[in-house]
Order: structure tokens, then C-alpha cells, then sequence
């Protein structure tokens, strides 16, 4: 252990089993991980490089840091947490493909780093990993169960892969206790119009309300994949679902690696329809060419998780977008937009 990180000063915490870290607290779903665990009276310490104000009351305490940085492994040392829900990271299929070693320089190398750490000063901690979908790659199977995973196509879905085997080996020589949750495609918002994605999110539900609520075209990305509409089929399941599992994982024992998902597909076509319905709007759609990386279909087996924990998706398409209009509508994401509005404005002209 560096002489840096070897922290000798104690902070007493009370309730010291209700404690849970998560890393990546102001990204889209570490911050409703956060608020849902503050609803169910857990203490929570946020860890994240971005501070968003209006999460500020779902945390006990805010590190302004990187994961590896002095302060978040002080914070860490300190309150001794029951779990680490490790949603910090970089989480975009499209630009890993661009840009590979920013993935596996923040998805591997740093996480690979709080692990060392956290085995060290912590090893009765949980550690629940955000990983995703995109380990599966591209497949022909109508659901996709755990044991199907090891041929990612992208960047991003490899570096998810590499930790999952980081946390695997962990566990079989430091008897690291942790659970992977492979995400199938997280969206939504939070009911009350508390957090959702940010302006700049990339997600195709966040290109729907942009294109129609500023009048724009919807650009689709292939048409002639081999699906009942030739569009890619995705399940897609609530973030607050995935925000409740993240809790199951603190209360259950809970080891290895589990779908989160719906276990139903819908199309990029189905989405455009749901928007539509629910804006009372008629989008214009630009067909462009498929994205490198993208599989045709990707739809969780969820029994496994289902089994053991008694957690199921509670909410379906139509709360997704009933949720996403809320939240577009609120006046956290508006402030939001003329922040991002203010910052480009003052940005000095080249």
C-alpha cells in the first residue's frame, strides 16, 4: 500500500451497515441510485468529477474527485461502507469506437485501482458493478442468458468484460464480495422530475424529444437490420428499476454476474411510435447508415436475478416516456439546458 493511501486517522460513523458509496453519483444512474436509496433511509456518499446541485440532497456527504483519487479513497477509509455501487465511468458504445483508450484507461484501469484499494481497507465491503449489454456482441439467440457473453464489438463492451473477469478473479483469491449487473438499455427519468439524462445525452429516447420538442429530424440508424421492421430491437428497461436493483444487491447475498433488463424487445420503430404517442406529435425521420459496434437485437434473460432476489421491472414503454416528458418539462432540466446555453455563449469565438 502507498505510504499516500496509508490513512491512520479513524472518522467514528453511526449506522455504519446503512452506509453505500456510489461513484458516479451525478451521472444519470448513479444519481437516481442515489435518490432511491436515500428513500429507503441509506446513507449515501457520492463520489463522481461532476457535481450536480440539484442532487445535493440525496447525499450525506460529496467527494469532488476522481475514483482514484486521495480524497475518494479518504472518504472510502472513513465511512467503511456496507456496499460501492460503481456507476463511474465512460459508457458509450459510438465513441469507444473512436476513441478506445479513453474506455479501457477509465472503465479498466481505474476501476482495477479502487479494487485494489477497496480489498485492502474494506474487503467485507459489496462491490456492485455497472456493467452492460454490450458484452454480448452480436448474437442470433432470442434472449440473451449470462453464460452467453465473450465476444463484445465495441471497445465499450470489452472493457465491461475485462472488469467483470477483474472482479471474478478478486473474488476467487481475495474473496472479494461483489455482483455484476449487466444493464440492458437504461432510460427514463425519475417520476417526480427530480434527475433524468443531461442535455447532451446521446440515448435514443434523448434524440426523440430533442427532434420533437425543438422541431427537428429524428435520425435512424439502419433499416435493414434482420428484425420484424428492419431496426435494431433493444430492451429497454426504467432506470428506477435498475436503481431498485442496485438495492437488492445490498440486501440480498448476491454473487456473480446478472441481467437487468425487461426480457421484452422493442424496436427502434416501437420507440418513435411511443413518443409520438405521448407528445401527440409526427416525427421526421432520417434513415443514415448502421453504426459500427451496433448488434441487431439484444433482449435479457432476467430469471436468474428474478429468481433469487424477487425484483421484476415494474415499469414498462409508456412510464419511459410518460416519465421522460416530466422530466423535459421540469425546471431542473430547463435550468440545466440555459446553464449548458450560458457556458457555450461564453465560450470566445475562434
Amino acid at each position: 500500500m502507498p505510504e499516500a493511501l496509508n490513512i491512520e486517522k479513524e472518522c467514528g460513523m453511526q449506522n455504519t451497515n446503512r452506509n453505500v458509496v456510489v461513484t458516479g453519483c451525478a451521472g444519470y444512474i448513479g444519481g437516481i441510485t442515489c435518490i432511491e436509496l436515500k428513500k429507503q433511509n441509506y446513507n449515501v456518499f457520492g463520489i463522481d468529477r461532476v457535481f450536480n446541485s440539484h442532487l445535493k440532497d440525496y447525499y450525506d456527504e460529496f467527494c469532488n474527485a476522481d475514483i482514484i483519487d486521495y480524497e475518494s479513497f479518504l472518504l472510502i477509509k472513513k465511512v467503511k461502507p456496507t456496499a460501492i455501487i460503481h456507476c463511474a465511468g465512460t459508457n458509450l458504445v459510438g465513441p469507444s469506437m473512436q476513441y478506445p483508450e479513453v474506455y479501457f484507461d477509465n472503465n479498466v484501469f481505474r476501476t482495477n485501482k479502487l479494487l485494489t484499494f477497496v480489498k485492502d481497507i474494506c474487503p467485507k465491503t459489496k462491490f456492485i458493478f455497472s456493467s452492460s449489454a454490450a458484452v454480448y456482441g452480436k448474437s442470433n439467440k432470442e434472449l440473451l442468458k449470462e453464460y452467453s457473453a465473450g465476444f463484445p464489438i465495441s471497445p465499450y463492451g470489452e472493457t465491461k468484460l475485462m472488469v467483470e473477469t477483474i472482479l471474478e478473479w478478486y473474488r476467487k483469491i481475495h474473496k472479494l464480495n461483489y455482483t455484476s449487473l449487466r444493464y440492458f438499455n437504461a432510460c427514463g427519468a425519475n417520476a417526480d422530475g427530480l434527475h433524468g439524462q443531461m442535455p447532451e445525452a446521446t440515448h435514443i429516447f434523448a434524440q426523440l424529444f430533442d427532434a420533437a420538442l425543438n422541431d427537428k429530424p429524428f435520425n435512424l440508424f439502419g433499416g435493414n437490420y434482420p428484425t420484424k421492421d428492419g431496426t435494431c430491437i433493444r430492451d429497454y428497461i426504467h432506470v428506477t428499476d435498475v436503481a431498485l436493483a442496485h438495492i437488492k444487491c445490498i440486501e440480498e447475498e448476491l454473487v456473480g454476474v446478472y441481467n437487468i433488463g425487461t426480457g421484452k424487445g422493442t424496436s427502434n420503430l416501437d420507440c418513435i411510435e411511443a413518443v409520438e404517442k405521448e407528445l401527440n406529435v409526427e416525427l421526421v425521420v432520417n434513415l443514415e447508415l448502421p453504426r459500427k459496434g451496433d448488434a441487431a437485437v439484444l433482449v435479457a434473460d432476467v430469471i436468474a436475478f428474478l429468481l433469487r432476489t424477487q425484483w421484476a421491472p415494474e415499469r414498462n414503454i409508456n412510464d419511459i416516456v410518460k416519465d421522460l416528458k416530466t422530466w423535459y418539462d421540469s425546471k431542473t432540466y430547463k435550468s440545466l439546458i440555459n446553464s449548458r446555453q450560458r457556458s457555450l455563449d461564453a465560450q470566445p469565438a475562434i
